[in-house]
Order: structure tokens, then sequence, then C-alpha cells
């Protein structure tokens, strides 16, 4: 259990690093984010992106897994 938080501890540093370069190919606003903008408020809902980061997770602990 400790070996799979510490892997997920550096997947999250690793995508707080990487950020930049992710935001400058689009990773949040891909095509299925939602974005309501109103004049008192923005609603932001990350569908797609959650998916693909879902998928990118579940594939990185199946191989850790093996």
């Amino acid at each position: 259990m400790s070996r799979i938080l510490i892997i997920i501890g550096l997947i999250i540093v690793a995508v707080g690093v990487f950020w930049p370069w992710l935001a400058r190919i689009g990773f949040g606003r891909l095509p299925g984010d939602i974005m309501i903008v109103r004049e008192s408020f923005t609603i932001y809902i990350p569908i797609t992106s959650g998916v693909v980061l879902s998928v990118l997770l579940t594939v990185v602990l199946w191989l850790v897994n093996r």
C-alpha cells in the first residue's frame, strides 16, 4: 500500500512539473470539457480531461501492479 501511495505522489508531482507544457498542448481544454460563463460566475466541468486522466492513471497503476 505504501508503494502505491508513493507512486501516486510522484505522478502528482510530475503532473505539477509538466503542467505548463500540458496546458500548451490543450490538456484541460479538450473537446467535451464544459465551460459556462455568465456575468457573475463561471463553471468549468472537465469531463473529457477527467476521462483521459482516469485512463492514464489506470494504465500506470496496472503496469505498476503487474
